[in-house]
């Protein structure tokens, strides 16, 4: 009678591990949206989850070797997928460091530097927020400048309403809380949340008329963190792409 494939413990070992790093790294995130712990916190989760995913890979490789077709163990899926998922969680990791290595150490990224929108339906909710609603100032916009240079006003050759309402749409499908409106000042205030970490950077559009058509500025700040890794000005690109489209 032959044998039954015996299922390699080092198979195993590596897919416990991976499906326990998957869980934590994404709960790393989910914990300080669902307001169970401060963000430092999530990245010290998150830190940890990476270490034991690099300490992954070796067992995931052994468990591979172990389990290679033509071998009476099984387990070469679940080494597979373990491994899959450290490297994953390590690239992941990593790619966010270099990202965060990249850019200047600001939060506070605007079209206009020298007259910057000023938030104001948004300034209470920013009340208890680590980040002050002014705008950071001279330096700021000097790392701004040198970092994206292609963040700058806009112009578009339509009426300040028409301008107005293109703004507000372009708002709204990029998913953000239109916190209010103020047609007659040309003014747009809403508050994106990051998926992951439910992080909240307010928004503030700005819509003037200028030489028969309209000039848009626009500002997104972080409300907590000294760098906010390239987000905000990434946030006005998209933004930028809608409202171009």
């Amino acid at each position: 009678m032959a044998k039954r494939p015996v299922v390699s413990g080092w198979a195993a070992l590596a897919a416990v591990l991976a499906a326990l790093v998957l869980f934590t790294a994404m709960l790393s995130g989910l914990g300080h949206r669902w307001e169970w712990w401060h963000f430092s916190t999530g990245f010290q989760i998150l830190r940890y989850s990476v270490y034991a995913a690099i300490a992954v890979i070796p067992i995931a490789l052994i468990g591979l070797i172990r389990t290679r077709p033509g071998t009476r163990r099984k387990g070469f899926t679940a080494s597979m997928f373990a491994l899959l998922v450290a490297i994953v969680v390590v690239g992941n990791a990593w790619r966010l460091l270099q990202k965060a290595r990249s850019v200047p150490p600001i939060h506070d990224i605007t079209t206009d530097t020298e007259d910057p929108p000023a938030f104001v339906a948004i300034a209470p909710l920013r009340a208890d927020a680590p980040n002050p609603v002014e705008y950071d100032g001279p330096e700021t916009a000097a790392q701004q400048k040198a970092a994206y240079p292609d963040i700058q006003t806009i112009r578009v050759d339509l009426p300040p309403d028409a301008a107005f309402e293109r703004a507000l749409n372009a708002a709204e499908n990029m998913g953000w809380t239109i916190v209010d409106t103020d047609a007659a000042n040309g003014r747009i205030e809403a508050t994106a949340e990051t998926f992951w970490y439910g992080f909240k950077d307010d928004v503030v559009i700005r819509v003037k008329p200028a030489n028969g058509g309209s000039i848009l500025d626009i500002r997104s700040k972080s409300r907590v963190g000294r760098s906010d890794v390239g987000a905000n000005a990434d946030r006005i690109r998209d933004w930028r792409r809608k409202l171009s489209g």
